[in-house]
């Protein structure tokens, strides 16, 4: 196409050159946004989501064997899992991300924490993707991270596909699980695939969208040649492969998701309205590649976004993306750490400047990558939708944007109040200058917040859930060689104060030296001690604002 186009052009003006050359970049642009999706697999710990997201990868070709996650013991290691304390524990603790291309589409695939002591981190992510797949244990159902995931994915109207995994186990019945997820999650569904029966009596999954049947078969991998084409149900074929009483069975309910569910709706799907539900067994490949065919088609493309100065459209040419992610140490043996920027317009370069709108300064990258999880390969450009990672010697903080000049940051990245607080008490004065490193790298990565107090001299640390301080002390002794305890402290809650009167808190910070402490941003942050001391001081300092989230750039 390109040939033709400059056999064309050279028997035509120079306007004329020049206007098809315009045409066939921006129909290049265009087309390299249409092949790209980006999503993130959210889920409740043990749900299935790290199996899933290597199934993918398997039929993306980006890996040939698969670990298996069984009973929080990891014998072959997850690909997307990569710290030790995550092989230990057999669980995720650090998003991952990971590019593959299926059928000519190119995917973005973040694996995302799903143990609650992880939500920001999570919750961050979402900010950076377009979709989500969410894994259901078809066992247990719907469990309390699963409730909080959805409440992010509905402030941001995220597109949802449901995959209801294990269905080689003996689960709840379909219909009463759809009735609990639209209950308990508050979101509509519509199933595009419908199981023949569950546990030791399944025998496949027969999908609705596409007319055809897989047979299950718990020995061998399900592949294209596994499914069956079926037009018609009442096609006595249907009878031979699952039995008579099966297909009766399939038969009554395929007519009733019909009456109750109609055609399915794509707009409503791509609105955050709707969710298709599809089910299977991650663990044994079934149902996943229907998922993934069915995804590429029907999941949205790159979205424009908003910004602080104002909207920025997905076609624009000029390049923009912001910082979601840090990461010290993907690789331990050399003490790299990443920034995973999402490029949200343009296309991204190597080695040409951008602008960095926090330090005002332009910066260059040799070295970009893609990832497929610890793995990384240097890229020439990025287009809206890619992940891309950043060598970062400490330039980047979470939030941060890179444009052509444009003085911008996008929105909605907020750092929560943490719900734990520990004082970190130093094991070793011999590595002060190790753990001031490590507390810091570590705290910009966004797993937990560090707060200082009395000139600095005195460390906490707020996170969400213990697992987290677990977590640091391991990395700060293994990556960092310090080593630390740490002390619980009475606070229960961060706020972030602001006031039009600065003496008032500055006034407010010197009577309260106990509870007010600095952070990173060199905010002021109070920490309360219950509910009442916190509504107590808001009621007595009517002249400061307390804020229970923090915008990374305010």
């Amino acid at each position: 196409m390109l040939l033709s186009i400059c056999l064309i052009s050279l028997n035509m003006p120079t306007t004329n050159n020049l206007s098809y050359l315009c045409a066939f970049k921006v129909m290049k642009y265009e087309n390299e946004i249409s092949k790209r999706r980006t999503f993130a697999i959210i889920s409740h710990p043990d749900a299935g989501k790290t199996t899933l997201t290597e199934k993918f990868l398997l039929f993306g070709g980006a890996i040939q064997t698969a670990g298996a996650v069984k009973s929080n013991k990891i014998k072959k290691h997850a690909t997307s899992d990569f710290m030790e304390i995550e092989r230990q524990r057999g669980i995720s603790v650090a998003t991952s991300v990971m590019t593959f291309e299926y059928k000519g589409v190119l995917i973005n695939l973040l694996d995302t924490p799903g143990h609650k002591d992880f939500a920001e981190d999570t919750y961050r992510t979402l900010t950076a993707v377009d979709s989500v797949v969410l894994v259901i244990d078809g066992v247990k159902g719907v469990e309390e991270q699963t409730r909080k995931l959805m409440e992010v994915c509905r402030m941001r109207d995220t597109p949802v596909i449901v995959f209801v995994n294990k269905l080689d186990r003996d689960g709840k019945d379909p219909f009463d699980l759809l009735d609990e997820i639209e209950k308990e999650l508050k979101i509509l569904l519509h199933p595009l695939s419908w199981p023949i029966n569950m546990g030791k009596d399944f025998k496949g999954v027969y999908s609705l969208y596409d007319k055809s049947l897989l047979l299950f078969n718990a020995n061998q991998k399900a592949t294209a040649e596994d499914s069956v084409q079926i037009d018609n149900l009442d096609d006595p074929i249907l009878n031979n492969l699952v039995g008579e009483k099966d297909a009766d069975q399939l038969r009554s309910d395929s007519e009733l998701i019909e009456g109750v569910y109609g055609d399915f709706d794509n707009e409503a799907y791509l609105t955050g309205v709707k969710a298709p539900v599809f089910f299977g067994s991650a663990i044994n490949n079934f149902g996943v590649k229907e998922l993934l065919d069915t995804f590429i088609r029907i999941s949205p493309e790159p979205r424009s976004r908003e910004t602080t100065a104002r909207h920025v459209d997905v076609q624009e040419d000029k390049f923009s993306g912001f910082i979601f992610k840090i990461h010290a140490n993907l690789d331990p043996k050399h003490r790299d750490r990443i920034a995973f920027l999402r490029v949200c317009s343009g296309k991204f370069e190597r080695n040409k400047y951008f602008h960095h709108v926090r330090l005002d300064k332009d910066v260059r990258f040799s070295n970009p990558y893609s990832f497929l999880a610890r793995d990384k390969d240097v890229i020439e450009s990025a287009y809206p939708g890619d992940v891309v990672g950043l060598f970062d010697t400490g330039n980047f903080k979470i939030g941060d944007t890179l444009t052509e000049g444009e003085e911008f940051y996008f929105t909605g990245i907020p750092s929560f109040s943490p719900e734990i607080f520990k004082e970190v008490i130093n094991k070793d004065p011999m590595k002060t200058k190790q753990l001031e490193k490590g507390l810091n790298q570590l705290t910009d990565e966004g797993v937990a917040q560090l707060f200082t107090q009395h000139n600095g001299n005195r460390k906490i640390i707020g996170c969400v859930g213990d697992l987290q301080f677990e977590v640091i002390q391991y990395r700060l002794l293994q990556e960092y060689g310090a080593s630390v305890q740490f002390n619980s402290l009475p606070f229960y809650k961060a706020c972030w104060l602001t006031a039009e009167d600065k003496s008032k808190l500055e006034d407010f910070t010197r009577f309260k030296t106990s509870n007010t402490v600095i952070d990173k941003d060199g905010h002021v942050v109070y920490l309360a001690q219950s509910d009442w001391f916190l509504n107590t001081e808001i009621a007595n300092n009517p002249g400061i604002t307390f804020h229970f989230s923090s915008e990374i750039h305010k």
